[in-house]
């Protein structure tokens, strides 16, 4: 998986100030400036491939985005992430890899976890195709045609155990994002719309524990495979 796929999904981020309430988005993303993940991220491609990679994030502290405070998170990769909470929840403003000049806004911001922290909370952003990529043309991955597809999530439980490599957590709040993108599978089938799921896990504590993309193919055209993001150490 090239590395310019994988930040998107890293914009899970968030939070000023841990609070003890399990119902406000606060509790769940620590923001302040000296924290630090550890990711394994792995990649399953139906070809039988696997490929691991390790992820760093670090939280930096404060930045100003259109004259107002937001909190910059950054992967060791090179890219930042610009965060606000409010009693909406929380939200991505903006964000910059080393080759921008400036942060580039998101218009309309791009919640990460909306308020109500509850079982049935909706609400849509957009994606791409990070996984899913043709056979036999150039540029293989779909997100180059595809960049803007809408994701719909939706909090389906506050009371998961997730197990990581950083340990067991309990009372985990799941999120799930789930979106259709038809695309060309094969002379035989023709079109067919291909499912992009996205399962998340937030744990007060770390924050983000586990992710896993899947996007399946089962197509001579295309090729599709599922990510795991999997959590190894925290401070």
């Amino acid at each position: 998986m090239k590395r310019a796929a994988w930040p998107v999904l890293l914009s899970a981020a968030l939070l000023a100030g841990a609070c003890s309430e399990p119902s406000l988005p606060a509790s769940l993303f620590p923001l302040e400036p000296g924290r630090r993940w550890v990711y394994d991220v792995r990649t399953d491609w139906e070809n039988q491939v696997v490929e691991h990679e390790t992820r760093t994030l670090t939280t930096e502290g404060e930045a100003s985005i259109d004259g107002q405070p937001a909190w910059r998170r950054r992967s060791a990769d090179g890219v930042d992430w610009y965060l606000r909470v409010n009693d909406s929840g929380v939200f991505r403003v903006a964000s910059k890899s080393d080759l921008d000049e400036e942060p580039r806004a998101d218009v309309p911001p791009r919640y990460v976890l909306k308020a109500p922290i509850a079982v049935g909370t909706q609400w849509q952003s957009t994606t791409t195709a990070y996984l899913l990529r043709r056979r036999q043309e150039f540029p293989p991955e779909i997100r180059h045609t595809h960049p803007v597809i809408p994701m719909n999530y939706v909090i389906e439980s506050l009371d998961d155990a997730v197990e990581s490599r950083a340990g067991r957590f309990e009372r985990c709040v799941r999120v799930r994002g789930q979106a259709v993108l038809r695309l060309f599978a094969d002379p035989v089938v023709g079109w067919r719309d291909m499912a992009l799921t996205t399962t998340e896990w937030y744990c007060r504590g770390p924050g983000l524990v586990k992710l896993v993309r899947e996007e399946p193919a089962h197509s001579t055209f295309l090729v599709g495979g599922t990510l795991t993001l999997d959590l190894m150490s925290w401070q």
